[in-house]
């Protein structure tokens, strides 16, 4: 094994970033059966499922930053995890004003 070589900037997956209602996050707990306790920059703490296309793909872990996508009728308790971030995404959404030191 080892290190995957990147040949060029276009490898490179855009960064997604939060939009409309979308809010940053910090996962929490691990509740079990892709359930997640996340404490959101609005105030909320919400108790969010990880959606299908990130189940095996991206494992969502204790302190991660995620972006949330708050359920329409239950906004304030329940949301859907659209995203997680990677350690160096992290940083540079803190240099550019995005995540809050202590969200």
């Amino acid at each position: 094994m080892g290190k995957r070589k990147v040949l060029s900037e276009k490898e490179y997956k855009p960064l997604v970033l939060p939009g409309g209602t979308d809010v940053l996050g910090v996962a929490e707990k691990m509740l079990g059966f892709d359930r997640v306790l996340v404490k959101c920059q609005d105030g909320y703490q919400r108790l969010c499922r990880i959606r299908g296309k990130m189940k095996r793909r991206a494992w969502v872990r204790r302190g991660d930053i995620v972006l949330v996508s708050p359920w329409n009728f239950q906004f304030e308790k329940r949301g859907d995890i659209i995203w997680r971030y990677k350690r160096n995404q992290t940083g540079w959404l803190r240099k550019n004003g995005y995540l809050k030191k202590e969200p």
